[in-house]
């Protein structure tokens, strides 16, 4: 097989046997090169080869066209597989790996879309990466940079690819919370990490919130849509649609500040998409928008970028912008304001997904940086022409698309004039078919059950048609669709319900005006004509409703004689769908609901647990806080009788570590078995989840297959709770395969990391062996915190991250703990030994000194001025800290986040309920400053601990 070589790999110095390895691995002589497996890897088939007595050659195989080449990773020197970027710390018994054959892993390389036929460098983000000639060009080139990319041309794995060679604070923003996250995982996939670097990944809200968090939540379309209907009768003759884009688009979009009435009604003639008599009564509705929002307790991203101009300093020194034709101008202007040295930015985005008349143009991108409009004419944008993930035949109509929008309107600029090549994708097809009652019955059997097809329709009021045809929950609005990817889609009456204007789009075009193989530069002659503006959105919706399909696309339409269709020559050939009609697994759909939840798409997450999941409640009592609170009603107020409640509460004790919580059963109700609790431990806390120990774990996904991934155990744990706690590394893989959430937590405010790191602390034997591996996979990507009315990311790469979880584990045991080192607070000693307790792959051995420690807890003080200053932590008294009070920590939610006090996060109010009695006080007067209501005395009336004897 060839060679490849990843693009930071450094062969080995002085190491005369590597050529030997080199070579043998080349040859297909596996034995030669001691050639090992290693196996129980979900995130990729590595391979490693025996340098020498203590080195070790890391590969994996991947295929191209039939070839297989095998792919040079690292160096692992000293037999540490631990310090391997991208085994993740997982543990590896070299006594224990298999010998392999090439053939073996010849058969397992994974596909690759792309390998430039001459290049044997390769780049990696989640997978290996191989740029075309102008991928590498661009990639060559210095800031500042603007790239111009058509759906599938790996701009956004060109960006950040980019992004390595940046030094210093670096910010990532896109319009799409999705899309950032997602870029975020990518870029730090398989454990990569750039000395010298800091990035920040934001949707365009984030980087509001962290400037300054608005009031309220983000008013969208569907709210807008629904107060429009109140008041259209006063603005008769507007369409919902133009009026929020002209409102989003035109008088809040410009960087120099929203538009006065009176320079709105000077704009000219291709800056609106009204008339001038129509501008009054638009601004108009404007102003009661404005008031709207206040009364309905929204924010209007637009104006809450104007808002922030004035706050916003040099914070950065690079940033990226990914889909920048979704940003407006005053929205870009605040992320620019954001740098320290202008000009040290990368943009990139593709003018022809825009669907909605927001005046977007490259040419205004430009003049924004370069105030001299000759001079901003002269800058040179980069264009990707390759497409990466769409058929042929996707790629063909959407070019033909392209000409017919070009022929009709002319140019939008000079930047977009260009057509895409299909690169590396199947053939695949674009069928089109009449709609009949039988072509609908077969595509709801191709569709309905399976993964891979998505409907799409052209507005969101349009889905409830489809919904009576198609009985997927995956029918999509072109907005909803935008990011979204799909083997098959399905558009529905795209063109039939909008005949009107799409044959206007095709008015006046005729096949000899498409037979040209580029686009050239040409404006509309009519500087009046606002069919550009009007009919954009439809053109450029049905391109995105395209794009999103990798290999099919159907089109069942009552008017198959359009002249749109006849045009793109799309016909009806008379035949059916020929997707494959294979229904997905529950797995799949878990996953895909996860997924769609993760992308702000709940409506058809919702969707596929009421028709495809249909999950049932647990049929067991789950010991949550109310059956918590009431166990300890009967057992210390009402003095039930016998010991079943009080079993009940020691088996809570013993999940949950509540030493307090033992030593009150103990002498205040006479519960005898609770003086065991010392001794018990964490092997008898076990015994709730005993089966997620198990390798055999097929009842547990059973159980999420009838009850939900996120359903909960007896001790209100979810399935990926328990499994991290366990150390069931399999198990947790199979979960998050399903879609489980890392982020999810019980009711004291733990995640799946902490009840892994909360083991840790509880049992060397899993520290060691057990929590790097879970680490790498449930810990989540970034903590989220608002500090002084601010979001402050707090990044997994930071030393502020490490210490914030352990600390979150540790909140409870400072009111109350067996080893009486409790203070109601937390010091540097504490947390370096509780750090010293877990391994060198999660904690570096210089973040576990009690002087770091020191270092990063005052930097973090809430009222010491520091540049960098989080304000994570509140001084109680010298020495001793404990978590801003005034900080909270975001909650995903169904409806959107929300911000949670960090107490009321840590449920401290039942924590009072379990502490030590001497501390009620203390928990008061915590309580007070964050604002939250005092509790109530705790149920518990035990003794201090001195008359304990502890």
């Amino acid at each position: 097989m060839k060679i490849l070589e990843y693009a930071e790999f450094t062969p080995p110095s002085n190491n005369p046997q590597y050529d030997k390895v080199r070579q043998a691995i080349e040859r297909d002589d596996f034995r030669s090169a001691q050639v090992k497996k290693l196996v129980n890897l979900s995130h990729g088939k590595f391979y490693r080869a025996k340098l020498d007595y203590a080195d070790r050659l890391l590969f994996s195989t991947v295929r191209y066209e039939g070839e297989v080449y095998a792919l040079l990773l690292e160096v692992i020197e000293n037999h540490a597989y631990e310090k391997s970027r991208f085994l993740r710390g997982v543990a590896v018994d070299e006594n224990l790996i298999p010998d392999i054959e090439a053939a073996e892993a010849q058969a397992g390389a994974e596909p690759v879309r792309y390998l430039h036929p001459q290049h044997r460098r390769v780049h990696w983000l989640d997978k290996a990466i191989s740029f075309d000639d102008a991928q590498q060009a661009v990639y060559q080139l210095p800031a500042p940079l603007i790239i111009v990319g058509s759906a599938g041309s790996g701009k956004t794995a060109l960006t950040l690819e980019k992004m390595k060679h940046a030094q210093g604070d670096v910010l990532y923003v896109t319009h799409s919370a999705y899309l950032a996250q997602s870029a975020r995982d990518l870029y730090y996939a398989h454990g990569y990490q750039r000395e010298g670097q800091q990035c920040t990944f934001l949707s365009y809200r984030e980087f509001v919130e962290s400037i300054h968090v608005p009031q309220g939540r983000e008013a969208q379309w569907r709210d807008f849509s629904g107060w429009f209907v109140r008041v259209r009768q006063q603005f008769k003759g507007i369409d919902a649609h133009q009026a929020f884009e002209e409102i989003r688009g035109v008088i809040t979009a410009g960087a120099e500040g929203v538009l006065s009435r009176d320079a709105y009604l000077a704009l000219g003639l291709r800056q609106s998409i009204f008339a001038e008599r129509e501008r009054g009564a638009l601004y108009d509705l404007f102003e009661r928008y404005r008031a709207w929002l206040k009364e309905a307790g929204l924010f209007d991203l637009n104006l809450a970028a104007h808002e922030r101009l004035s706050l916003a300093g040099g914070r950065y020194d690079f940033v990226v912008i990914d889909e920048v034709q979704d940003l407006t101008m005053v929205q870009l202007a605040l992320v620019l304001k954001t740098l320290k040295k202008p000009g040290q930015f990368l943009m990139c985005g593709d003018s022809n997904q825009i669907v909605h008349p927001n005046f977007f143009a490259w040419s205004r991108i430009k003049t924004l940086f370069w105030h001299d409009a000759a001079l901003a004419e002269k800058q040179q944008l980069q264009v990707l022409r390759a497409n990466f993930r769409n058929g042929a035949q996707v790629t063909r109509t959407a070019n033909t698309l392209l000409k017919i929008k070009h022929s009709r309107f002319g140019s939008i600029d000079r930047e977009s004039n260009f057509l895409v090549d299909a690169v590396g994708g199947d053939a695949g097809t674009v069928s089109l078919l009449a709609d009949s009652a039988k072509v609908r019955r077969d595509l709801n059997a191709q569709t309905r059950r399976s993964t891979r097809f998505a409907v799409l329709v052209l507005r969101d009021e349009d889905k409830a048609e489809a919904r009576k045809q198609f009985e997927t929950p995956l029918i999509f609005s072109v907005h909803e669709a935008k990011g979204l990817e799909y083997d098959s889609i399905v558009l529905f009456r795209f063109i039939s319900d909008n005949r009107a204007p799409f044959g206007d789009i095709a008015d006046g075009v005729t096949p000899a005006d498409l037979a040209a193989d580029d686009l050239h530069y040409s404006r509309a002659k009519d500087k009046a004509d606002k069919s550009l503006e009007i009919y954009k959105f439809y053109v450029n919706a049905l391109y995105v409703a395209l794009t999103r399909a990798v290999r099919n696309v159907y089109l069942v339409e009552s008017d198959v004689l359009h002249p749109l269709l006849r045009l793109l020559e799309i016909r009806d050939t008379g035949a059916g769908a020929h997707g494959d009609a294979q229904a997905s697994s529950l797995e799949d759909w878990q996953k895909e609901a996860r997924k769609l939840a993760l992308q702000g798409k709940q409506e058809q997450a919702d969707a596929i647990e009421r028709m495809i999941l249909k999950t049932a409640p647990v049929p067991w009592p789950v010991f949550d806080e109310p059956r918590l609170r009431d166990t300890l009603h009967k057992v210390f107020i009402d003095k039930a009788p016998g010991s079943k409640h009080k079993a009940q509460l020691y088996d809570y004790a013993l999940a949950y570590d509540e030493p307090i919580l033992a030593l009150s059963l103990e002498h205040d109700t006479g519960y005898a078995q609770a003086a065991n609790f010392a001794l018990a431990g964490a092997t008898q806390a076990r015994r709730h989840f005993l089966p997620y120990f198990a390798q055999s774990f097929k009842d547990v996904l059973r159980q999420c297959d009838k009850h939900g991934v996120e359903h909960r155990t007896p001790m209100n744990l979810t399935p990926l709770m328990a499994a991290a706690a366990a150390g069931n590394v399999p198990l947790v893989e199979a979960l998050l395969a399903r879609g489980a959430d890392v982020e999810a937590v019980d009711h004291t405010g733990r995640n799946a990391l902490h009840w892994a790191i909360a083991t840790a602390l509880r049992d060397p034997a899993y520290a060691e062996k057990s929590l790097p591996a879970v680490w790498q996979l449930v810990a989540p990507a970034c903590i989220d915190v608002q500090a002084d009315g601010r979001l402050v990311r707090i990044e997994r790469q930071q030393s502020e991250y490490l210490l914030f979880q352990v600390m979150w584990v540790l909140f409870k045991s400072c009111f109350g703990s067996l080893d009486g080192e409790d203070s109601g607070a937390f010091d540097a000693g504490l947390l370096a030994a509780a750090l010293e307790k877990l391994p060198d792959a999660v904690a570096a051995p210089e973040r576990k000194k009690r002087a770091y420690i020191s270092g990063v807890l005052s930097r973090n003080e809430r009222d010491r001025e520091y540049a960098y200053n989080r304000r994570l932590f509140l001084r109680v008294t010298t020495g001793l800290y404990q978590f801003n009070p005034a900080l909270s920590v975001r909650r995903r939610v169904v409806d959107g986040d929300r911000w949670v006090n960090v107490f009321a996060a840590l449920n401290l109010a039942l924590v009072k309920e379990l502490a030590e009695p001497s501390y009620e006080d203390h928990i008061d007067v915590l309580l007070n400053e964050a604002d939250l209501p005092r509790a109530p005395r705790a149920m518990m009336f035990v003794h201090h601990r001195e008359k304990w004897g502890t």
